[in-house]
């Protein structure tokens, strides 16, 4: 495990146990009203100006320190997911379908660790900004706080983010420059004939070899329409029709998951999926209907700014405990409407391989790694300092 700053690893006990009391009492997107309560004490016990209500449930804590000009803001997620934990721990939620099994309770815990330590030293010149954002989850808690006007009233020169990974060695951390995290779309198809007995299908019109061939024909899109150097996933998740042996259904509902690392591929895979519906339902006599949900945005890490956080972490890690330039994932990440506004970077901290932190987020089983909380906390401390360093001049 890397070493952390001695002052951090004297207060993370307590914070140990507040990230617990949160794990226990998880809450959903846009409902996260005894987190926030929570966030706002302590920060405003810290000394820092509190704000709330922006994005529903967030809560921001501004810290001025000098007469910098230079922000810098650092956010962290707080919503949980509407899943019944099996864990068996002594802080296991008690919220029946809710658990905190992607680590908020942990990221939120990190930026608290590190918001008591800088308000005692306050050892930096300018404005720090901590966003503590709702519903990260599925439902753009992000673009909300944005709406009611996050940068315009805190201004940040930069933005940063930490999320745990399991399968990174725990504490270790991986950055990468250019796209990180693949933009999200939701696509439902549905697919009208005419239905009739499955003794007589030259009676009827059927939609199940239309939703076949659909299925077959989606995955040319990423196989000749995408460039071979670019990413691209369409995933069929749900196909619903019918309900009898003998009856030919008369609609079909398909729900694809698309994700993509480009914006320009998210556009010309929009419109082959288009297309490919549209021509493949002409060719089987069949109407059909799509609508295509745009969700979060592919995330983007500023160059410069990540460079300058791959920098603290190896200073304050060892190299051999960072990696410069890990490989994108395809999962999404609602921060990445924060990167579309404000330069930054959104990295990982690991938590964990084996058993021992390494069970897969989003998981019943998966719990937050404590052992690395003191970690995170002395990155977001020498990441602070360092962007509103005292030696650098002001603007």
């Amino acid at each position: 495990m890397p070493s952390v700053l001695p002052e951090i690893a004297a207060i993370a006990p307590e914070l140990i146990e507040l990230r617990r009391r949160i794990h226990a009492h998880p809450e959903l997107a846009f409902e996260e009203t005894v987190t926030s309560d929570l966030v706002a004490e302590c920060l405003t016990a810290w000394g820092y100006e509190v704000h709330r209500g922006l994005g529903g449930t967030g809560v921001v804590g501004v810290l001025r320190s000098g007469s910098g000009t230079r922000s810098v803001g650092l956010r962290a997620d707080m919503d949980a997911l509407p899943l019944a934990e099996n864990t068996g721990l002594p802080y296991a939620s008690v919220n029946a379908g809710k658990m905190h099994a992607c680590g908020h309770d942990g990221h939120t815990a990190m930026l608290l660790c590190a918001a008591r330590h800088l308000a005692q030293t306050r050892a930096f010149n300018g404005t720090l900004n901590l966003v503590f954002q709702p519903a990260e989850e599925g439902f753009g808690g992000a673009r909300a706080m944005m709406e009611d006007g996050l940068f315009d009233r805190f201004p940040c020169d930069a933005v940063f983010a930490l999320h745990n990974m399991p399968g990174i060695a725990a504490g270790d951390m991986a950055f990468c420059v250019g796209p990180m995290a693949a933009s999200s779309d939701s696509v439902t198809i549905s697919l009208r004939g005419m239905g009739g007995h499955g003794a007589f299908p030259h009676r009827a019109r059927d939609p199940m070899p239309a939703a076949g061939a659909i299925m077959v024909a989606l995955q040319t899109i990423v196989g000749r329409d995408v460039d071979p150097l670019d990413a691209a996933v369409i995933s069929v998740g749900s196909v619903h029709a019918g309900e009898a042996f003998n009856i030919i259904p008369e609609q079909v509902e398909m729900r694809l998951s698309v994700r993509t690392l480009d914006a320009k591929v998210r556009q010309l895979v929009e419109q082959r999926i288009r297309a490919l519906v549209l021509g493949q339902a002409e060719s089987f006599g069949l109407h059909a209907e799509i609508r295509y949900d745009r969700g979060y945005p592919v995330l983007v890490n500023d160059r410069r700014m990540t460079d300058f956080a791959t920098g603290i972490a190896c200073d304050l890690l060892g190299e051999a405990h960072v990696e410069a330039q890990s490989r994108p994932v395809m999962g999404s990440e609602d921060f990445a409407y924060m990167l579309e506004r404000v330069p930054g970077c959104y990295a990982y901290i690991g938590n964990g391989i084996g058993s021992r932190g390494g069970c897969m987020v989003h998981n019943p089983e998966y719990d937050f790694n404590d052992d690395i909380l003191a970690v995170g906390a002395s990155f977001w401390v020498r990441l602070t300092e360092a962007w509103l360093a005292r030696t650098v001049a002001d603007g």
